[in-house]
């Protein structure tokens, strides 16, 4: 639990340092952040339950050696499903404008979509790492990752956003040094010798039965990615109301503090699985 919540306030975090900027900052950032990054984020992670169902097998039969094929067989998927889901990023401007978002609101999201396309595509090693690890009751790992990367990214947000003056897209950036430094972090333990039942090094054997994995995988990846979209939609119907920028921004902080609630009870579910 104490994990979930604070790689979940990294973007709480980022969203506070963009209210103190002003509405308009604070409604670019949310789109991006809980819409774009949100409906892709839920896919993935929900690509990566595939491995964690298969490296729970695994690991509970003794085939230790297959925990890392599979894990690699996550990468390549959810490093092609990253690379599919690109034009939500790089076409966000333009999208937005269509479905109905203001011309300002819309553009300046459409910047700090691109911005975030690092931490996209981390996501996609992350979440099998994630999963890979959990799988072997290494939650601990996870854990001191978290502990060490918070004040790390109150820190980077606060340069990047107050001391250089990057504004917004300075809070942007911030995630991906975060999450990037949970990545570097996390697959250096791995791979340097922490799992050495688990990861015996690349194989070919990760490029086997890809279709099946597909399968198993965009099966997960749909059904957590509809669950999540419904609040997505919600703030994308605001943007239609009077004073949108202000009724963006106060739906988006109250659905911060919606989404701490629901991580806890998330992480006792997950406890219990």
């Amino acid at each position: 639990m104490f994990m979930r919540l604070v790689l979940y306030s990294f973007d709480i975090v980022s969203q506070a340092f963009a209210g103190h900027i002003g509405d308009l900052e604070l409604a670019a950032f949310s789109i991006p952040s809980t819409v774009v990054s949100g409906l892709t984020f839920g896919l993935l992670l929900g690509m990566a339950s595939a491995l964690e169902t298969l490296a729970g097998q695994a690991f509970g039969a003794k085939q230790y050696a297959m925990l890392g094929i599979y894990l690699q067989r996550s990468w390549i998927v959810l490093l092609l499903s990253a690379a599919l889901l690109l034009p939500m990023y790089v076409f966000a401007a333009p999208l937005l404008a269509a479905m109905g978002q203001p011309a300002e609101v819309a553009r300046l999201a459409g910047q700090l979509g691109v911005c975030m396309l690092p931490m996209h595509f981390g996501f996609a090693v992350l979440l099998p790492i994630n999963r890979f690890l959990q799988s072997q009751g290494k939650n601990w790992v996870m854990a001191a990752t978290a502990l060490a990367s918070f004040p790390v990214h109150v820190a980077t947000t606060w340069l990047l956003v107050v001391r250089f003056r990057f504004g917004v897209h300075g809070a942007a950036m911030a995630l991906n040094v975060s999450w990037g430094l949970s990545l570097v972090v996390q697959l250096a333990y791995v791979v340097g010798g922490g799992c050495p039942l688990t990861w015996t090094g690349f194989s070919r054997l990760a490029f086997a039965d890809l279709s099946g994995f597909i399968k198993l995988s965009l099966s997960s990846g749909v059904m957590v990615c509809l669950e999540n979209s419904y609040y997505k939609v919600l703030l994308l119907l605001t943007g239609h109301l009077k004073n949108s920028q202000l009724a963006v921004d106060a739906l988006s902080i109250c659905m911060s503090f919606q989404g701490w609630e629901m991580i806890v009870h998330m992480a006792f579910l997950a406890g219990t699985g």
